[in-house]
């Protein structure tokens, strides 16, 4: 088995008869997909997606791939390829795109028309490229020969992708799991991926996200009897929490509000905005006036409301978080129920427990997966890869999409059929995996960080800034204001410490001004009069006299004023 090693250097040249994988996002994480595929001078993108932020990335939004591999070689994109319309998946185009506006996206109707109104947003109008499973012809993008295999996921219309080139076969499944009772009867084609492996497929990238997972994924149709139990017994209004691509988990929602004579409005704008794609397109079957404005759901009968809104991860700005922090106009009350119908995924354990906690403080009966059968994974379990190792049969294996405790379970179950260790590969992001004469190999690594997104600042974010966030936040701040006679370079008055967020007062700081004295004696003994360079000394002083003093780090913000 081939592993990255910290040490990788630069890739060699691509011989222009080999294959290049570079994943730039993906892999040792759950979100941010994003891999690169280059071939005789042109480049395929397949899925280009976000990472939502952890607790210890306060003030983030989202977290983006490092598009710094591609940059000065944008021209020799010659499109992107979008396995489905998860926000993993997609969420980065709009980034992307501001590089370079006409790189082709290609994907099926819905995963299009969902990147289409994100766009809007971002001003940008795309170049589609509609595709479905089974297509073939037509689809060559510069030397890249694309077919695309139906595969089930917790969104309709999630597609894998065959990609021929002369170095040999790929094939990308996406997001997939094997259901085989979808709720759109939509199943993955593993006949399609039957044929693909009587052609021989030369390197296999496949879904790791359950590979510590065994058996089968339970069916979507087994939770149909939870949900309605919820509907049927819930006393007051219903709040269900969801991602807002999740249109299986929102059609079960809708058909059971029907049938317990319930409306049901939608909340938060990319929620409206996903369902109404999603209906106008009849991917979501929708009875005559089910769905109404919040505003007229307000006025009726509260046993006869459903709201259906973002938050299952518990993020700090979705409706439901703001619920549970009493932030939302919408106020959860006793008596209300309150169903989380989404997984969870890892690192957010703590800010969803937060959340139920928050909403059962109010009163409400919070059902999710921890205590009733609600919601089920998207995702192929271990029992599912083994089949389809077994079918496909592949040369070469790639884990992709998971931690990497993940990958590595992908990878074990991969050999544990029969592939060869030497050719199963674990790469991390930014490693670059070659096909060379039908063997994939590590070659190298190239620069690939986290992006961060502030606000509308893209990279302006960085690990030190987030570090002196955590410590404000942890730690506190302390503002050391001195004013230094600029003929002898010493104190001209005793110098002030402003304290925010600090346990200490300031006046627990006086013990820090022979600190002060000695450091600017220092200074003019070494000739440093420069306000700058003596700021960095003072804070650094400073900064370990009050880690002695307190073993406490707090932010010291020197300021140093010439009298």
């Amino acid at each position: 088995m081939s592993h990255p090693h910290p040490e990788l250097q630069t890739p060699p040249k691509l011989d222009p008869r080999d294959l290049r994988v570079v994943a730039l996002g993906g892999l040792g994480e759950i979100g941010r997909n994003m891999t690169v595929f280059e071939y005789a001078g042109s480049l395929l993108i397949v899925d280009c997606g976000v990472l939502f932020p952890e607790e210890h990335q306060p003030g983030v939004d989202v977290i983006l791939p490092d598009f710094s591999y591609l940059r000065g070689r944008m021209d020799s994109v010659v499109g992107i390829v979008l396995t489905h319309g998860h926000e993993d998946h997609i969420g980065a185009v709009p980034y992307l795109l501001r590089e370079r506006a006409d790189i082709p996206l290609i994907g099926s109707r819905l995963t299009l028309a969902l990147i289409t109104e994100k766009l809007k947003e971002h001003r940008i109008r795309p170049v589609k490229h509609e595709v479905k499973e089974g297509d073939r012809d037509g689809t060559t993008y510069g030397p890249f020969d694309l077919e695309f295999i139906a595969v089930n996921h917790s969104i309709p219309d999630s597609l894998a992708v065959a990609i021929r080139t002369g170095a040999g076969l790929v094939v990308h499944t996406g997001d997939f799991k094997m259901d085989q009772f979808p709720l759109d009867r939509r199943i993955t084609d593993l006949r399609g991926f039957a044929r693909l492996a009587d052609e021989g497929i030369d390197l296999l990238l496949t879904d790791s996200t359950n590979a510590e997972v065994p058996g089968f994924t339970t069916s979507e149709r087994e939770l149909t009897p939870a949900i309605e139990q919820v509907f049927r017994t819930a006393p007051r209004r219903v709040i269900v929490s969801s991602f807002a691509s999740h249109v299986h988990r929102i059609q079960q929602v809708l058909d059971q509000s029907h049938a317990a004579g319930r409306k049901v409005a939608f909340v938060g704008r990319s929620m409206v905005r996903n369902m109404g794609v999603a209906q106008d397109l009849g991917y979501l079957k929708v009875p005559q006036d089910l769905i109404v404005p919040l505003e007229q759901l307000e006025k009726m009968p509260p046993q006869k409301a459903t709201l259906v809104c973002t938050g299952s991860q518990g993020e700090p700005m979705a409706a439901l978080s703001r619920m549970a922090s009493r932030e939302h106009k919408i106020r959860v009350v006793e008596g209300d129920t309150i169903l989380m119908a989404s997984s969870v995924i890892p690192g957010n354990e703590n800010a969803i427990s937060n959340v139920i906690n928050g909403l059962t403080r109010w009163g409400a009966n919070v059902v999710h997966k921890g205590n009733a059968k609600v919601h089920v994974s998207g995702h192929a379990s271990a029992g599912e890869l083994v089949y389809c190792y077994n079918i496909m049969t592949p040369r070469n294996v790639m884990p992709v999409h998971g931690e990497y405790r993940h990958l590595r379970a992908n990878a074990d179950l991969a050999i544990s059929t029969g592939i060869d260790k030497d050719r199963v590969v674990l790469a991390e992001d930014g490693v670059v995996v070659d096909l060379i004469k039908g063997k994939a190999r590590i070659t190298g690594k190239v620069p690939c960080g986290n992006v961060y997104v502030d606000a509308q600042t893209v990279g302006g974010v960085t690990e030190a800034l987030l570090k002196d966030r955590r410590t404000l936040a942890e730690e506190g701040v302390v503002t050391v204001l001195a004013i230094v006679d600029a003929d002898t370079g010493r104190l001209a008055d005793p110098p002030d410490f402003l304290v925010r967020g600090f346990v200490h007062a300031p006046d627990a700081f006086e013990p820090a001004v022979a600190v002060i004295e000695k450091c600017l004696a220092r200074a003019a003994d070494e000739g440093i009069g420069d306000s700058r360079a003596l700021e960095q000394m003072l804070g650094r002083e400073v900064a370990r006299w009050a880690k002695r003093a307190f073993q406490r780090e707090p932010l010291i913000i020197p300021i140093v004023i010439d009298a």
